[in-house]
């Protein structure tokens, strides 16, 4: 079977060289058969020869052939095996010209030289003297010849039909193929992006939590030195803040470690689960009170039968938020959360009392999003990253400085009875 398949892609991709064996091979087989010479000899050559183009290019073989035929008429009255050439050529035209028009020609002149050659071959036959005779030779022979040249011409037809539909589904499965290419493209560039704000979430609150606590512990070292004893309450908040930093460090490389295994490991997309969510709210939190932000949290509700994203999502806002102050709010802010979960919606704020990064609230201008904006550094997608995150689920997020000072973010986000993420955007207002 391998060897067939083979046979037939080098047939179909080398169509002048088959088919001009094929012509040659045929030529050889009508001389022996009808042991032509003399003029039979060119004619039949003229016939069957161009039968190597019939492929390639059928319209300007079939003409030659047709030619050929006409000069059969005018030089001799006798058929020729060699005839059959018309019949192949009307098929192969028919069948593989790219024009249309080449087949209604080509069947056109096959019906009228059937009538010439039919008038040929019986009117001089030798044993016909009458005209009752050639009559009724004359239309049973043309009959058949006519019926003949229908059949090529109808068999090139259907070929030629069927190849288009090979070539339309050929195409459709070629823009199938490149339409589940786009899909593989766009699902991928979509987990790419996933990955990113969730390397951006961890990376970002981890370094904001080592910058802070780094400070503190050298602050607690430079103290020390300088009073030049053992102070052991500067020593023990120095140790302290060292052993935070290392924790925090670490558990940021474990994060990290297994969103780049993601990015690494084929088909393991598909198993990536966040490892945070709500639960942790009280982990996130200590380790923000240990670098030295008084932090209060409140849950009310049942948060832990939520969906996966939403839960991460909540998460991941909190985290967010708490990056916030601790790079913009200032020394001596403190920071309130407080998660509510009820039947239909569940709310997500974080509040602060710190300074903020921009200008005080009356020179500020409006996010772009609803909401007022604090001057941006340039720097960060936090926002953003949240916006997008509350968004997708059928959420809203507004992010901008408290009327009586500070900052705060505020995220709504609905919730169906049974625990699914509602992805309409309807819900509680935030206000």
């Amino acid at each position: 079977m391998e060897m067939i398949r083979r046979a037939r892609t080098w047939a179909t991709s080398s169509p002048l060289l088959v088919d001009s064996a094929l012509a040659v091979g045929t030529w050889m087989v009508f001389l022996v058969l009808s042991g032509s010479q003399g003029e039979a000899l060119l004619l039949t050559t003229l016939q069957v020869l161009p039968l190597a183009f019939r492929r390639t290019q059928p319209f300007g073989a079939a003409v030659v052939i047709a030619a050929a035929c006409l000069l059969q008429v005018l030089i001799i009255d006798t058929p020729l095996i060699a005839n059959v050439a018309a019949l192949a050529i009307i098929y192969a035209t028919v069948a593989y010209s790219a024009e249309r028009w080449h087949a209604w020609v080509v069947g056109a002149f096959g019906l009228l030289g059937s009538v010439l050659g039919a008038l040929d071959w019986v009117v001089n036959n030798a044993f016909i003297t009458d005209y009752a005779s050639v009559l009724v030779s004359l239309i049973p022979t043309t009959l058949f010849m006519w019926m003949s040249v229908a059949a090529a011409w109808m068999l090139g037809d259907v070929v030629r039909r069927r190849r288009a539909v090979v070539a339309r589904l050929r195409e459709q499965n070629e823009a199938l193929a490149r339409d589940q290419a786009q899909r593989a493209a766009l699902a991928a560039q979509g987990e790419r992006a996933t990955i990113a704000r969730e390397m951006h979430d961890i990376v970002a609150h981890s370094l904001s939590v080592v910058v802070v606590q780094a400070d503190g512990g050298a602050y607690a070292a430079r103290v020390a030195l300088e009073q030049r004893s053992a102070d052991s309450a500067a020593l023990e908040r120095a140790a302290q803040t060292l052993e935070t930093l290392a924790t925090t460090a670490r558990e940021a490389l474990t994060d990290t470690r297994r969103l780049v295994g993601v990015l690494r490991e084929s088909g393991s997309a598909a198993e990536f689960e966040p490892a945070q969510g709500l639960a942790n709210l009280v982990e996130l939190v200590q380790r923000v009170r240990d670098s030295g932000v008084p932090v209060s949290l409140a849950v009310r509700g049942d948060v832990g039968e939520l969906p996966r994203d939403l839960d991460l999502a909540a998460y991941r806002v909190v985290q967010e938020s708490l990056t916030n102050v601790l790079k913009h709010a200032g020394p001596d802010a403190s920071v309130g959360v407080d998660v509510l979960r009820t039947p239909a919606v569940l709310l997500v704020r974080v509040t602060d009392d710190g300074r903020g990064v921009g200008a005080p609230a009356q020179q500020l201008d409006d996010d772009g999003y609803g909401g007022a904006a604090v001057v941006p550094d340039g720097r960060g997608n936090g926002i953003i990253g949240m916006r997008e995150r509350v968004e997708v689920l059928g959420g809203t997020l507004h992010a901008g400085p408290r009327p009586g000072g500070g900052f705060e973010v505020v995220a709504s986000v609905p919730v169906t009875v049974s625990g699914e993420v509602s992805r309409t955007p309807e819900g509680v207002s935030s206000e």
